[in-house]
């Protein structure tokens, strides 16, 4: 397979993974609280990833760590706590296409504290998903006017700590093999969340009520699959492909969140259809290649 191909395949395999993250996420959601979600899908995916990839944490340096960290706060420790709060005022799908905002964020952050250099076709990019981004958007609050979309603010946090984190990772990392790279991030982050579901309440009020096995199945699913297996994808890509176009794949995620959202009741209308045609552009635009100058 191509470094093109797997590209685009790494594109569209985690956006399938991430876009059905966010349904798992609402279900779960019923029975659990926003601080149990976050904290037992971080220690599921951290055990799952302690259990394949715990030697692969040999090769990290001593000076390597504090990037690991950073990564590992600002991507899988923060993000699955402000998610799971957001979802519980904002609809999947919705909570799904805010976090669009994550390549332009990349491309913001990369170029001005990383020296990364992006193309004017990507710039262009950028903005039409943006754009496609913002028409989602709008049709979702004209036709869902109920929702709290100030909730809106944890996944723009979180999409800064995504843009931050796949910076990081390949200015100043991309030279370890992902299992190393997503296995030390976990291990930075396992202990203070399951410190932090102790105190929840998780374990004497959660652990042994039957009805709230189903929840804690998702979560399991989510854990696994969502985030450790989706993680190790997630930066196979970054190392193979610049990290505007790894963003990218929250361009097209929202597809996947939305029909999700209207299989479970959600509603969805013309201009949102219209906004992910948008959207789809904009990531062809990001990964176009420019063509090679003719020569005589």
């Amino acid at each position: 397979m191509s470094e093109q191909t797997r590209k685009w395949f790494y594109l569209i395999l985690l956006s399938l993974i991430w876009g059905s993250s966010f349904i798992l996420i609402k279900k779960a959601l019923v029975g659990l609280s926003p601080v149990q979600v976050g904290g037992l899908r971080i220690v599921f995916a951290g055990s799952f990833l302690m259990l394949i990839g715990f030697k692969s944490l040999k090769v990290i340096t001593a000076s390597e760590w504090k990037w690991i960290a950073a990564a590992g706060f600002l991507s899988s420790f923060f993000p699955p706590f402000l998610f799971a709060l957001a979802q519980t005022e904002i609809d999947s799908g919705v909570t799904a296409i805010f976090n669009s905002l994550v390549p332009l964020n990349t491309a913001v952050i990369g170029t001005l504290l990383f020296g990364a250099i992006i193309t004017k076709r990507q710039v262009v990019g950028i903005f039409i998903g943006l754009l496609g981004t913002f028409a989602l958007i709008a049709a979702g609050m004209e036709f869902s006017p109920n929702q709290n979309y100030w909730y809106a603010i944890f996944i723009l946090l979180s999409a800064m700590g995504y843009a931050f984190n796949i910076n990081i990772i390949k200015k100043h990392l991309s030279h370890l093999s992902p299992l190393a790279v997503t296995a030390g991030s976990f291990a930075m982050v396992i202990v203070p969340a399951f410190i932090i579901l102790i105190y929840s309440g998780f374990f004497t009020e959660v652990w042994s009520n039957d009805a709230m096995h189903l929840p804690m199945a998702y979560i399991f699913i989510l854990g696994i699959v969502g985030t450790a297996i989706a993680n190790l994808f997630f930066n196979k890509l970054i190392r193979i492909a610049s990290p505007v176009f790894a963003a990218s794949v929250t361009y097209v995620l929202p597809l996947v969140a939305v029909l999700w959202g209207v299989w479970d009741g959600e509603k969805l209308n013309m201009y949102q259809l219209i906004g992910a045609l948008i959207i789809l552009l904009g990531v062809w635009m990001v990964n176009k290649k420019r063509k090679a100058p003719k020569t005589v």
